[in-house]
């Protein structure tokens, strides 16, 4: 099925989402929509999907104009999504997952369970999915619950199939699976949106790539054209993909935890028996997929989340800091970019000035007497924007007027400010445009040779090997390995799924 999209047009309030979109893909084509968060490609696929009504423009499917109330209007045209967070029921099995929303019925309006899984079998078979009809959700790892959301939309008879990001929570593995099944959908007539913003695999899989840039369709490029050509597009600049280390010259311990348990928010072990060490002058990088316990093991480290009694130790430069609050830890000397900024990372009703200051407001760079020292705070926030390079008319906006990566770089600027040992970084590129991401690495590496230890927990793969000195890949709460970064993916892609070397 053909796919066309004219002139879209989405906007919310005075934000223009879309701008005068134009994108056409044809029948059995794989065409990637490349652009960073915030481009605007979720709120394309969301119009398409007929989650939004555009303010302006049509979709064509075959050459004919079309009007959705609604998702159900979108899958009964011939149109599926698999959504960036599955939208599955953990309870249910596979066949129940597949079948909710139009379930087979017997005499009686009775649930056809058994042409449910038939469904299930082949497609299944059809694609060579492999997928068990019976098997719970909630037990099947994500890149199988994945295939179950594809085959869901499949079963809707979906001759356009949407991918929302569909590799962020694989390992190296599961996406080279994803992308034969994205082949083989493409060789039977489907016709498929990547929506990305990872070059490797745009092009590695697409046939086609259009690159979207605040909104506005930039320029479409063939997947032989160089990463650094792509990265231009999105961005608008030229941008450099390779980060610069020298050797590394390591010290002391600075970091040590020892037999780690930690919780998480349902009262289950998110983190079982961890332990490892971190030397001045090095990046130890946490690997995994997400949800495996390196949210509860950073928070941990921090104070943010206690320990199980009895289980672990937490040593800062030779302190034991097991049980510690979050004041006592960033006063020995760490500093922590959290990996959700909105939530943890900066106050959005504050100012940037404000928020260069929130965890030192008490401190004499920031005080005079017992009041706060304005011309202080405001001579500090003006050199901090000018040297971390945030994009804004000046100190007194309001961070929540920021974009994303600007935000970003104001929690960058206000912990690497501090004179710390230890830097906690969490996912500090999620979400922000190549350019930054640019910045906030030679940043991070900057500290690792100026003798700080730093903890690096990130589930990009291509960040961990471009900055890591050693990488812990956890899995389901435990260390499996620690490697160098000179391990090849397809290892530490086994390591991610669990398979110790």
């Amino acid at each position: 099925m053909k796919l066309e999209l004219r002139g879209i047009t989405k906007r919310f309030g005075t934000l223009v989402a879309n701008d005068a979109i134009d994108l056409v893909v044809e029948p059995g084509e794989i065409h990637a929509l490349l652009g960073e968060n915030g481009a605007g490609k979720s709120t394309l696929m969301n119009v398409l999907y007929g989650l939004y009504d555009p303010d302006e423009g049509e979709v064509l499917l075959d050459d004919k104009p079309q009007s959705f109330d609604g998702p159900g209007d979108a899958m009964e045209a011939g149109i599926g999504m698999v959504h960036q967070h599955f939208m599955l029921i953990p309870v249910f099995t596979v066949a129940e997952n597949v079948a909710l929303g139009q379930e087979p019925t017997k005499a009686l309006g009775a649930l056809d369970i058994a042409e449910a899984k038939k469904r299930v079998v082949d497609i299944s078979e059809r694609f060579g999915f492999n997928v068990d009809p019976d098997a719970l959700v909630e037990d099947l790892p994500v890149g199988v619950q994945q295939r179950v959301e594809i085959i869901k939309a499949l079963s809707r008879d979906a001759r356009v199939l949407v991918l929302d990001e569909p590799t962020a929570v694989l390992t190296p593995q599961e996406t080279d699976e994803l992308m034969e099944i994205m082949r083989q959908l493409a060789s039977s007539g489907t016709s498929i949106v990547f929506i990305t913003h990872k070059l490797r695999e745009v092009k590695a899989v697409a046939n086609k790539i259009t690159v979207i840039r605040l909104g506005k369709v930039v320029g479409t490029a063939k997947p032989d054209a160089s990463t650094s050509e792509l990265a231009s597009m999105m961005v608008g600049r030229e941008v450099g993909l390779t980060v610069e280390k020298s050797s590394k010259q390591v010290g002391d311990v600075v970091l040590s935890v020892e037999n780690l348990a930690v919780l998480d928010d349902r009262g289950q072990r998110a983190v079982n028996g961890v332990s490892f060490d971190v030397r001045a002058g090095e990046i130890l990088a946490v690997a995994g997929v997400q949800g495996n316990g390196q949210t509860e093991l950073a928070e941990a480290i921090m104070g943010l989340r206690s320990s199980l009694t009895g289980f672990g130790k937490i040593t800062i430069k030779g302190s034991d800091m097991t049980g510690s609050s979050v004041r006592q830890v960033l006063e020995s000397g760490v500093g922590y970019i959290p990996e959700d900024r909105t939530s943890d990372g900066v106050v959005g009703a504050f100012t940037i000035a404000e928020n260069m200051m929130i965890n030192s407001s008490y401190t004499s760079r920031f005080t005079k007497g017992v009041n706060i020292n304005f011309s202080a705070r405001r001579k500090i926030a003006d050199e901090l924007v000018k040297e971390f390079d945030v994009r804004t008319p000046s100190a007194e906006t309001l961070a929540g007027k920021l974009s994303g990566g600007n935000q970003q770089k104001v929690v960058v600027a206000r912990e690497l400010s501090r004179d710390v040992d230890l830097l906690i970084a969490s996912q500090p590129t999620r979400g922000v445009d190549v350019g930054s991401i640019e910045f906030i690495h030679e940043r991070i590496v900057i500290e690792r040779d100026k003798g700080k230890a730093v903890v690096l927990v990130s589930t990009e793969l291509d960040e961990v090997l471009a900055l890591a000195d050693r990488i812990a890949v956890m899995y389901r709460g435990k260390i499996v390995d620690i490697v160098s970064p000179e391990t090849s993916r397809e290892q530490l892609g086994k390591l991610m799924a669990g398979v110790a070397a």
